[in-house]
């Protein structure tokens, strides 16, 4: 399983996804590779890890071989005319030469540091600029390519230990380390899910981001896309929770006959002796159960249920996750709620789901992006109607596909705090259509979204890869 910057470290959605499928099949083996920034959170779990997981191997995107100035350290690798030309059509987003790019990486001695700061880089770098960039300041743009290409120099240094399988839990970082797999191990074999899809999340963060600017976004984004075309070329299959998300992975690059989709599930039984609300509970309880960041939108939740409280002061909001992950967020979150002097919202830190979803009359989830989302499963287990904005899966998980069960919540448009506010006051004043939402989520959960289906997905899948690669 080769899995980036989530599990076993942070506490979240595909964390928990590849939690459950190590968990779903006590009879394999999995090793883990894990990536992730840099050495600071190393052995920094999360989670009590199964004890199917034998082994974790750590890969730095940043690390001590990169030393960031001028010298160039003795006895550099001198690259082959074809080596060149790979690393040229690499950096200038012609057709990738993957294999022979994976083969430079494979040298024992090969240094990032040599490579970022050796000729062959310097001269690619110089044609690139003279073809699309000469208006701007060659040195920067020299040093802004270095830490572009850095992450993905070090992903490419990592030597996967041999496997069956190589299971990648998205395109980026991973999908490049299973690809590089397959040149190691011929018989291996390259299964790639994606939970939310990679480019198009890359893209909106860099769109977003203040720390790269102008020209710069556009080369981010075209290496994302470069490196997922990547994975969906070597993969021999390529999942995703929902049609429309393959419809995407198609027009990025996947070949349209390695798509499937293998819908999320969960363990419906976790649930069933779980605490429910007190008779005399006065409140009537919205649930977010998120991690306190800003793809989570938490801001405009806040913003939502402000508005909402003032025409209900019954409403109580729960905002249950942890806070470590963007601590800088989830401080503003905590002083606008001063600000507004908002009653009535509880933020409880990291908790056990199960302790908390029965005593909710709702969750809600005010994401700016998502896949299929795990808690509004664990919400209609719970029979909780759900309110979500308009990203990934939720309304086919809220309004339904092609099933007949009705409506198991609301959706609402993104960062909007008006059609928020008067969701939660629509389901908070109609409690009979809030706990009939509730039942008709929970009869669609247990008829498409249980974990058993899921189970026996993948172990079909798993068999399959198995018998290509001749595994016995």
């Amino acid at each position: 399983m080769i899995a980036e910057g989530c599990y076993p470290y942070v506490v979240g959605g595909v964390s928990s996804w590849i939690h459950s499928i190590i968990k779903l099949f006590p009879n394999i083996e999995f090793n883990l590779i894990a990536i992730i920034a840099d050495r600071s959170i190393s052995g920094k779990f999360a989670y009590e890890l199964p004890d199917n997981l034998t082994e974790i191997h750590e890969v730095y995107l940043q690390d001590v071989d990169w030393v960031g100035n001028h010298r160039i350290r003795k006895n550099r690798v001198h690259l082959k005319k074809k080596e060149v030309e790979a690393l040229r059509s690499l950096i200038l987003g012609e057709e990738v030469d993957w294999i022979t790019v994976f083969r430079i990486f494979n040298r024992k001695n090969v240094s990032v540091n040599n490579l970022l700061m050796g000729p062959e880089f310097l001269k690619i770098t110089k044609d690139y600029y003279t073809l699309r960039f000469s208006d701007i300041t060659f040195s920067d743009f020299l040093w802004t390519l270095r830490s572009i290409y850095l992450p993905l120099f070090f992903a490419l240094k990592c030597m996967p230990p041999k496997a069956d399988i190589y299971h990648c839990v998205s395109t980026g970082y991973a999908g490049i380390i299973g690809s590089k797999a397959l040149t190691l191990y011929p018989n291996a074999r390259l299964l790639v899910s994606e939970h939310g899809i990679y480019t198009r999340e890359r893209e909106e963060e860099i769109i977003k981001a203040k720390w790269v600017q102008g020209i710069y976004k556009s080369i981010w984004i075209e290496q994302f896309r470069k490196m997922s075309q990547c994975a969906y070329y070597f993969a021999d299959l390529v999942t995703s929770l929902f049609q429309q998300a393959q419809s995407l992975q198609i027009e990025l690059g996947c070949p349209k006959e390695k798509a499937i989709v293998t819908p999320n599930g969960i363990d419906t039984g976790r649930f069933e002796s779980i605490p429910w609300k007190e008779p005399e509970d006065p409140y009537i309880n919205v649930g977010a159960i998120l991690r306190v960041t800003p793809i989570k939108d938490v801001k405009t939740l806040i913003n939502a249920f402000y508005y909402a409280h003032k025409k209900q002061p019954r409403l109580k909001l729960w905002i249950m996750g942890p806070e470590d992950e963007n601590p800088e967020y989830a401080a503003d979150c905590h002083e606008l709620v001063r600000v507004l002097q908002a009653k009535n919202i509880v933020f409880t830190g990291s908790i056990r789901t199960a302790d908390y979803i029965g005593k909710m009359d709702m969750t809600i989830l005010t994401s700016i992006s998502e896949g299929q989302p795990l808690t509004i499963l664990e919400g209609f287990a719970a029979k909780k109607p759900c309110i979500a904005t308009n990203v990934g899966n939720c309304r086919g998980l809220i309004y339904g596909e092609n099933d007949s069960y009705g409506d198991a919540g609301i959706v609402v448009s993104i960062m909007n705090i008006s059609e928020i506010s008067n969701a939660i006051l629509k389901l908070a004043n109609h409690p009979d259509l809030a706990r009939q939402m509730g039942r008709n989520g929970y009869r669609r959960l247990m008829a498409k979204y249980r974990s058993v289906y899921m189970e026996e997905t993948y172990r079909n899948i798993y068999k399959t890869l198995a018998k290509m690669g001749d595994v016995v």
